[in-house]
């Protein structure tokens, strides 16, 4: 604001200083005359085109503001009153209301008011009417209140500017904090944390085969080697997290989605018993795409989040996974042939009854752009969950069920 004013006042400065030249007395007139031009001109100029700079200047030093309003009054006595110098002078109390506050403003008006009146009662008829000779003077009191109250609002708004930041940084923190705890709880369900499950309920049934009547040493092994195998995919799932975890800043690294998909569904036909096939489709089934660490993690969690959500809940006999580029969407599909899901099934249900599975997969799917799609689908029954990545730009995030 300050710099506009300034920007007015040499537009002022360069319409009247000709007229302040012609109406000089000659010699030394000429010479205060052409010396307050330059003054008040250039330190127009530089406070308008450097004004981050030498703004603080002014701020410090309010003589610097009383030198140049004593070289616009010689402008003014040469120009007179009626010359455009007139808007100079009341721009002063305004300018001293911006910066230095109502006191400036109190002072400065005072100052350039009595030049004013100085002036006129110097070059004008002493019959001239009251009203006109008041006219300047009290423009320049009531710039000087305006550029006061202008100071204030900034100050407050500027306040308030603060405080808003600072709010919006608090609740961007409380997201970010929200949106990693969210992350994580999904994380510990979809792996670690259902394994760490089955090898409690191994654990359990080798507890009860050692407190039997009759000791079976072969099923004692069979369970022991259970509970084995199940930490150790336990601590195989915390290792592939951490490691993709470290993975995601490596925008160079890419993963095979559809190997890592059809050997994941080959592992759990064999581990479950469960009939599972895996079928490629789309057009670049040959060619699969290049997807980073961090996505492919996200998606890959979602479809063997499906599978195991068909073997432990839906009583399905059969199981077909089916994954492939169909021009620039990347699509996956799970599809079990089980009892299905009610029909009144919601998201928010599904987080007030505290079954995070199926609220997880949607969340994993809306953070990587991805749509998910959860129902009967095309099927006469059973469930679908059908995933579509864009491989050029992520859609919005979306979750339907």
């Amino acid at each position: 604001m300050c710099r506009q004013v300034f920007g007015f006042r040499l537009a002022m400065i360069a319409l009247a200083a000709p007229a302040a030249l012609l109406n000089a007395s000659p010699g030394l007139g000429v010479r205060l005359v052409g010396a307050a031009v330059v003054v008040t001109f250039m330190g127009s100029y530089v406070l308008f085109r450097d004004w981050e700079r030498f703004g603080p200047l002014l701020l410090r030093h309010p003589t610097l503001l009383a030198v140049d309003t004593l070289f616009g009054s010689l402008l003014l006595i040469s120009a007179g009153p009626d010359s455009t110098l007139a808007y100079v002078s009341v721009c002063t109390p305004l300018l001293a209301g911006i910066v230095y506050g109502w006191r400036g403003a109190a002072v400065f008006a005072s100052l350039q008011s009595l030049i004013l009146l100085l002036v006129q009662a110097t070059l004008k008829d002493a019959r001239a009417e009251l009203a006109e000779a008041l006219l300047l003077p009290g423009l320049c009191v009531i710039t000087g209140a305006v550029g006061s109250t202008l100071r204030n609002l900034m100050l407050r708004f500027g306040t308030a500017t603060q405080a808003l930041t600072a709010v919006q940084a608090r609740l961007a923190a409380a997201e970010a904090v929200s949106a990693e705890r969210a992350r994580l709880a999904r994380e510990m369900h979809d792996s670690v944390a259902k394994t760490l499950h089955g090898v409690a309920l191994a654990a359990d049934g080798l507890a009860n085969s050692a407190d039997a009547t009759r000791i079976d040493p072969a099923l004692i092994k069979q369970q022991a080697e259970l509970v084995a195998r199940s930490a150790r995919r336990a601590a195989a799932e915390s290792r592939e997290l951490l490691a993709d975890l470290r993975r995601e800043s490596d925008l160079g690294h890419t993963s095979d989605v559809l190997a890592e998909l059809a050997a994941r569904t080959h592992d759990f036909g064999a581990r479950t018993g469960l009939r599972t096939t895996y079928h490629p489709t789309g057009d670049r089934t040959e060619q699969p795409p290049p997807v980073p660490p961090a996505v492919a993690r996200q998606l890959l969690t979602i479809a063997t989040e499906a599978m195991e959500n068909a073997h432990r809940h839906a009583a399905a006999t059969r199981l077909d996974v089916s994954a492939g580029v169909h021009g620039d969407v990347l699509s996956i599909s799970v599809y079990d042939d089980g009892r299905g899901l009610p029909a009144d099934t919601t998201l928010e249900e599904l987080r007030r009854s505290g079954h995070f599975g199926l609220v997880g997969m949607v969340e994993r799917a809306a953070s990587v752009g991805a749509g998910i799609h959860i129902g009967q689908g095309t099927h006469p029954k059973g469930t679908e969950v059908r995933l579509e990545l864009p491989l050029a730009t992520p859609p919005p995030e979306t979750g339907t069920l």
